[in-house]
């Protein structure tokens, strides 16, 4: 027979805090709430400076990692409301935000390496990154290799033992959404590994559940998602980002209050956009594969896509960005570019709006030709970042705009 229940002990009512349980755009939603009190708008602490209670209160909130109520370069309680939220998203134990994706990245490198120092990164990169890697690391005295990240195997072998100190990936990576293996680069020991996963945001792939360090993302993009926050963020776990922040502090690349309360409010709907620009990029994706102009597309979600299969084992929705190149060379991707009246000429994504850009020109425009070639970016590339509109009135867009550039 069962056990005899106490009636006067009734079942412990569940913790309202613990939100573990809850789905990702669920927690996108509860999440980064700690100051709102009832308000359920982000609240904006436009503040650069708090009032001190007394000289031992300052010395604590001066020398104590994450202060959110001493100086704004050091914390703010709407910027700790966003940190918050992406560290519940991600699965870390902290977060830390900074002013743009680059800030965050170069917060990354310069904070973890120092003269002497050996860090390998992936070939296929955005070309900021890249640069900061190959151009001021060695001025610092840090060496760095680049390896293809979709070559099985390829971080582990170029890593020095004793002197590699971080490894660097980016998946799905800008512009051609090649892929780097989570589990492969969670697996290596040693290094601090590090990944930017700008593309697929928190709702799409989460590279610390496979063992990854940290995780990197310019919030710019769709995680802030409407083109008026500029903002970066790191999260792992407490130990690192507590070291980051104390560089982060002397970098002084903080981030703005009032794009921390953008981007929390961008992270509300999230969920729904990246729905709906991954359907989007996927019917385009499909119309464009079969268009005569066009030699090749890729996009995750495409059974052509060489990395089909790891795609569907670590990202949960193929995501809002594709890429596809033009038979024509430049020409032909000037004329297109320059011919679309929906989708709009400009270098950011993940936004409402759908944008087209030219890589060789614009994103990757100061790296040399071999650097292009290994990039895998040609002169009639174009990348996609979907927005919101209705994905037949983006077709009917696109068609016309390919109808110049056919013989």
């Amino acid at each position: 027979m069962p056990e005899p229940t106490d009636a006067s002990s009734p079942p412990e009512a569940p913790d309202p805090a613990d939100r573990s349980h809850l789905h990702p755009e669920t927690k996108a939603i509860r999440a980064g709430r700690a100051d709102n009190d009832t308000a359920l708008a982000p609240i904006l602490w436009a503040t650069t400076t708090f009032v001190t209670p007394t000289i031992d209160e300052g010395r604590r909130m001066a020398t104590m990692a994450g202060a959110n109520r001493f100086y704004s370069r050091y914390g703010n309680p709407t910027v700790q409301g966003f940190e918050d939220a992406i560290a519940e998203l991600e699965g870390a134990e902290s977060a830390r935000a900074f002013a743009s994706g680059m800030g965050a990245i170069s917060a990354v490198v310069l904070g973890l390496c120092s003269k002497g120092d050996h860090i390998v990164a992936q070939r296929q990169l955005y070309a900021g990154t890249q640069l900061l890697l190959q151009t001021a690391c060695p001025r610092f005295g840090i060496d760095v290799t680049f390896v293809d990240a979709t070559v099985p195997g390829s971080f582990a072998e170029a890593i020095r033992p004793g002197k590699t100190t971080l490894v660097f990936a980016e998946t799905p990576a800008n512009p051609r959404l090649d892929l780097a293996d989570l589990d492969e680069i969670g697996a290596i020991v040693g290094p601090i590994t590090v990944v930017d996963s700008t593309f697929a945001t928190p709702l799409v792939q989460r590279p610390l559940d496979h063992g990854v360090d940290l995780v990197v993302h310019s919030a710019t993009k769709a995680i802030a998602g409407h083109n008026d926050a500029t903002l970066g963020v790191v999260a792992g776990s407490e130990e690192l980002v507590q070291w980051l922040w104390s560089f982060a502090v002397l970098q002084g690349a903080n981030a703005s209050p009032f794009d921390a309360m953008n981007g929390l409010r961008g992270l509300r709907t999230l969920g729904v956009r990246l729905r709906h620009q991954s359907e989007s990029a996927q019917r385009l994706a499909e119309v464009l594969e079969r268009h005569p102009a066009v030699t090749r597309v890729s996009y995750p979600g495409l059974e052509s896509h060489p990395q089909r299969e790891l795609a569907k084992r670590q990202m949960t929705l193929p995501g809002g960005l594709l890429t596809f190149d033009l038979a024509g060379g430049l020409e032909a991707g000037r004329t297109f570019v320059e011919s679309t009246r929906v989708a709009q000429l400009a270098t950011s994504l993940g936004g409402p709006e759908t944008l087209v850009t030219h890589p060789a020109s614009t994103t990757h425009v100061n790296l040399t030709p071999d650097e292009l070639v290994a990039n895998g970016i040609e002169p009639g590339t174009i990348r996609v970042s979907m927005g919101l509109e209705h994905v037949e009135d983006l077709v009917a867009d696109f068609t016309q705009a390919l109808a110049g550039i056919l013989p």
